[in-house]
């Protein structure tokens, strides 16, 4: 396997389903943990996390009790909050079944601790806690219960937070079990997080995750075989891109060609063009529409023209005439795609340059559409023996692979990886790169990236980075993909001039005056 270097392999950025949990906290028990040492220890932490967000509990506490273990999680949290002052009731909504659980729920009774009778009031102004099921619910739940915990967070009177799992959601699908589940102000999450809580679907229910430590070992970290990461902006501190020689000139700086724009979409182009520019690379060269390249000089006058395309009736951009007489072996990367139009005959014939292009070939838009509607399809990705790297959104990749069918969107993009060899980019919300054996999810970005425009800009920017990088380090792998992306969007997140495309180029650019990310704040 690959070493991984980035990011770190630990509880704060491992992503599991509900099953590698469980394996995992099995394993510690048979090691010697008691049970009970673990629910203290979630609990307690759990406490300590609420304790420094005192406005929340200024009201008072409402702890809803499962009948499992997690409802022992509650019981302990309920415990802790009590015996520091604040006013704490519970409430169980279903009989207890575990014995832990409700020894930890008698012996609150026995300190003073209210145990309601009746369901608490969606009116008050106190915090309820959902401890109901976690990561062990399988089905559906009582939708009565689902729609009183959304009562009350509808009505803003108080605070909802779950703990590990709002109750109703899948844990690996990260979709209600039924029609609804509990919507939270804030998910704490037990020991790793689990993939359904980071899919875009999951994004109503979960409000704001925070992950809490229960020291699950580095060493039983490491043997879990499916390595997904849970990336933010915090990790772009630790990023390690290479540095470049003082002494390099532009043309070990990275050599990259970009293919794109049409009469329908020359902004496109343009875009396209910022975004290598923005990346710092030393060669820049451009296939362009003529429409463009009649007045590329104007704005991007550091551009090297080295062909210029047709288009056809319609508008749309005719490739093989441009690439025919290019030597593309003289690129580290070829991006090609952005804008482009759709024109299945040019495809047909302009195809095999692109499989025999012996560098980094980044592939998004529209040559991904031309590739799905090709006669080759998702075989054009098997016939190329060289690294690919493709940035579809959700419709772009249904129409590329549509016999792929998965429960979540980490693990199409896994399993478009491994079945076609290449590295993708599945844009979303929490967007997702991934190779034949690693993913990075990211998490916690700003909805600004997701703009027309902001896909030609990326384009361009993982063109011009790798090309920068595979000078230094040939073999570069995934994880400079994912780095790439993270970047991209940190700048929109941290442009202050607004967020349109430019503008954020702009950033970017600022971003990459530092190679090693130490001026990232």
């Amino acid at each position: 396997m690959n070493k991984i270097v980035w990011p770190t392999i630990d509880s704060e950025h491992l992503i599991v389903d509900s099953k590698q949990m469980l394996i995992l906290e099995k394993e510690m028990f048979s090691d010697g943990m008691p049970q009970e040492a673990l629910m203290e220890k979630a609990g307690i932490q759990i406490s300590r996390w609420l304790l420094k967000k005192k406005p929340l509990l200024k009201h008072g506490i409402t702890l809803l009790i499962g009948p499992g273990h997690n409802g022992g999680d509650g019981a302990v949290i309920a415990r802790e909050l009590f015996l520091n002052g604040f006013y704490v009731q519970v409430w169980c909504p279903f009989p207890i079944k575990k014995t832990l659980t409700n020894n930890h729920l008698n012996y609150l009774t026995s300190i003073g601790v209210t145990k309601l009778v009746e369901p608490p009031d969606v009116n008050g102004k106190d915090l309820w806690i959902d401890a109901v099921f976690g990561n062990n619910q399988t089905r559906k739940v009582d939708n009565k219960l689902i729609k009183l915990f959304n009562q009350k967070f509808h009505n803003k009177y108080g605070k909802v937070i779950s703990i590990d799992i709002p109750t109703g959601l899948c844990p690996d699908k990260g979709e209600p079990f039924l029609d609804n589940a509990v919507k939270a102000d804030y998910t704490l999450v037990i020991g790793l997080h689990k993939i359904g809580l980071t899919q875009d679907s999951a994004l109503p229910f979960v409000g704001e995750l925070h992950h809490i430590d229960v020291g699950v070992p580095t060493n039983k970290l490491s043997k879990v075989d499916k390595k997904i990461f849970k990336v933010t902006y915090k990790d772009l501190k630790n990023i390690d891109l290479p540095s470049l020689p003082k002494n390099s000139n532009k043309y070990k700086r990275g050599r990259t060609l970009l293919v794109a724009g049409s009469e329908k979409y020359p902004g496109a182009a343009y875009l396209t063009l910022k975004g290598a520019i923005s990346s710092g690379a030393g060669f820049i060269s451009a296939v362009l529409p003529n429409l463009v390249a009649e007045s590329i000089w104007q704005v991007a006058p550091e551009i090297v023209l080295k062909g210029t395309m047709q288009c056809n009736q319609n508008g749309n951009a005719s490739l093989f005439s441009a690439l025919n007489n290019i030597d593309l072996s003289a690129y580290d990367s070829l991006v090609v795609g952005p804008g482009i139009g759709i024109d299945n005959d040019d495809w047909q014939k302009s195809k095999d340059y692109l499989i025999a292009f012996g560098g980094l070939l980044i592939l998004d838009a529209d040559a991904l559409n031309r590739i799905s509607e090709s006669k080759l399809g998702s075989t054009f990705f098997l016939e190329r023996k060289f690294k690919t790297w493709i940035t579809p959104h959700s419709k772009e990749f249904s129409r590329l692979f549509p016999h792929i069918k998965c429960e979540t969107n980490i693990g199409l993009a896994l399993q478009a990886a491994k079945e076609f060899n290449i590295s993708v980019l599945l844009k979303g919300a929490n967007s997702i790169v991934a190779d034949n054996k690693k993913a990075w999810q990211l998490f916690g970005t700003d909805s600004q990236t997701a703009r027309a425009g902001l896909g030609d800009l990326l384009a361009g920017f993982v063109a011009g980075s790798s090309a920068i990088d595979l000078t230094l380090c040939r073999n570069i792998k995934t994880d400079f993909f994912a780095k790439y992306v993270l970047l991209h969007s940190f700048a929109s997140s941290k442009c202050k001039r607004g967020s349109n495309a430019s503008a954020i180029a702009d950033e970017l650019s600022k971003l990459m005056r530092n190679r090693k990310m130490r001026q990232i704040s």
